[in-house]
């Protein structure tokens, strides 16, 4: 006969009594179950032995490994030399923009607290606002534009072909892709033609600009070109400006830059720079703000800049794709059959240019 185990050992120990006694028996089965609970575990244990010491080796690697990527194990004053060189760093890296910025202290920032500042609101206190094409000396209508401008003025009425089918290439210099993930390319070459006084744009697209701005007008709306090309110094001055505005409200740089980014578009890769995108406005509405979406002209430009080639470039719920705040007065040229492809499929230019 085989010698009994532990456990059946414990079970006839607390059982035997509990068949002499049969009041006794539920109060024995608690005994016996509580007495069995430790030797249950460690039996499990045991016969798992080599499965939870490979689990304990990868959790001890897992630890050190990360170590070297987040310094949990760091003191104190580890943690914010490290946090002072990364934003010495951030600032090493923006020597081509404004030595003048500096760190402000981190207070506790809430996103639904944080306002999108305009670009009216980057150009207050300075003297220089003309950079923007914010003066008006620096906004032109389309008798301003067309006077001395002879060499555009007969493409004005011309019309726009239609009925053939039509294929696209992402390689087109129409459909050129800039934004944060896609800088202007090293290569990118363009011929620059001049709108009105110091107002230029891409040559190749001023004859449907102009042939919009006719449009507008026959229909009693007067729009005004405002800020179409800018060189990568207004560029940079511009984020500078958007940056230091946050940092004044208690950002520290790098949440600043953040705010910053979906406002101006960063130096590099901004569509100004390459003279396809133009900011315009009307009359009697000057002013970069959603509330331009309201107005007359705002609604006209959103429904036919497509016929003349352009598109709402930043459009309502689109933020999440374009990393842009919605911009009611920002307008790319992309060609006025691509430009009605993603108006009638209400499109951003992210999500056309990804399914060619």
């Amino acid at each position: 006969m085989m010698d009994k185990t532990w456990k059946e050992k414990v079970l006839s120990t607390f059982l035997k009594p509990a068949k002499k006694h049969k009041c006794l028996k539920p109060l024995m089965m608690i005994c016996a179950a509580v007495a069995l609970f430790p030797y249950s575990i460690f039996a499990y244990l045991a016969s798992n032995g080599k499965r939870f010491a490979s689990l304990i080796v990868i959790l001890m690697f897992f630890t050190v490994s990360s170590s070297f990527s987040f310094p949990v194990f760091s003191e104190e004053t580890n943690e914010t030399e490290s946090e002072e060189k990364v934003q010495e760093a951030m600032l090493d890296n923006t020597a081509g923009y404004d030595s003048q910025l500096a760190i402000a202290d981190e207070d506790s920032i809430l996103p639904e607290d944080v306002q999108i500042l305009d670009d009216d609101d980057v150009l207050d206190g300075y003297e220089d606002a003309e950079l923007h094409g914010m003066e008006d000396a620096d906004k032109y209508t389309l008798d301003e534009i067309l006077e001395g401008n002879i060499q555009y003025s007969n493409r004005v009425h011309e019309t726009k072909s239609a009925g053939e089918e039509v294929s696209f290439d992402k390689d087109d210099w129409r459909l050129v892709l800039i934004n944060k993930q896609h800088p202007i390319p090293a290569d990118y070459t363009f011929t620059l033609g001049i709108i009105k006084g110091s107002m230029k744009c891409d040559e190749r697209i001023i004859g449907d600009l102009l042939a919009m701005f006719q449009a507008a007008k026959e229909d009693g709306i007067n729009l005004v070109v405002c800020s179409p090309y800018r060189d990568m110094s207004r560029q940079e001055m511009l984020f500078d400006r958007k940056i230091k505005k946050y940092m004044a409200k208690g950002m520290s740089y790098m949440e600043a830059y953040s705010y910053a980014s979906q406002a101006v578009t960063v130096p590099g890769a901004s569509e100004h720079q390459i003279g396809l995108a133009i900011d315009i406005v009307c009359d009697t509405y000057k002013e970069l703000e959603e509330g331009f979406a309201d107005t007359e002209a705002g609604k006209w430009l959103a429904e036919h800049s497509c016929e003349y080639g352009f598109i709402l470039r930043y459009p309502r719920g689109k933020e999440y794709i374009t990393g842009i705040e919605f911009e009611p007065w920002h307008f790319r040229y992309v060609g006025v059959d691509a430009a009605m492809a993603i108006t009638e499929q209400g499109l951003c230019l992210e999500e056309f240019v990804e399914d060619l």
